[in-house]
């Protein structure tokens, strides 16, 4: 069993940036699939970026370079690095943890996940 927590989110004004942070309890973390999504209002959920247990990173096309995923296992943490931030970045963002990474990278779903932590871009 995982229990994720992430935080970070807030509001900020366009061009800013956010670091959202993801901890993990329980074990094994270093062994899991991590990966960010985000979920708007009316749309579906949709992965952000994912990063392997030994690093290897993927990120959506809509990301373009702004984003940087990063994790810690020895503390049990991902992170979400944003820069570039607009509107269309508004919503929720979960954390997501899985031992299969097929499941994170083409079922956009997971076995483990957060509670979301609410991101606002105002223009």
């Amino acid at each position: 069993q995982v229990h994720l927590v992430e935080s970070g989110g807030g509001l900020v004004q366009a061009g800013g940036s956010l670091r959202l942070s993801c901890t993990a309890s329980g074990r094994a973390f270093s062994t899991y699939t991590m990966g960010w999504f985000r979920q708007a209002p009316g749309k579906q959920r949709e992965l952000v970026a994912g990063i392997s247990p030994g690093g290897i990173t993927k990120y959506a096309e809509f990301v373009k370079a702004r984003f940087g995923i990063s994790r810690d296992n020895a503390k049990n943490s991902a992170y979400l690095q944003m820069n570039g931030l607009t509107p269309e970045d508004t919503g929720v963002y979960y954390c997501a943890a899985d031992g299969l990474s097929y499941r994170i990278y083409s079922r956009n779903s997971a076995e483990y996940w957060g509670q979301g932590t609410q991101v606002t871009v105002s223009s």
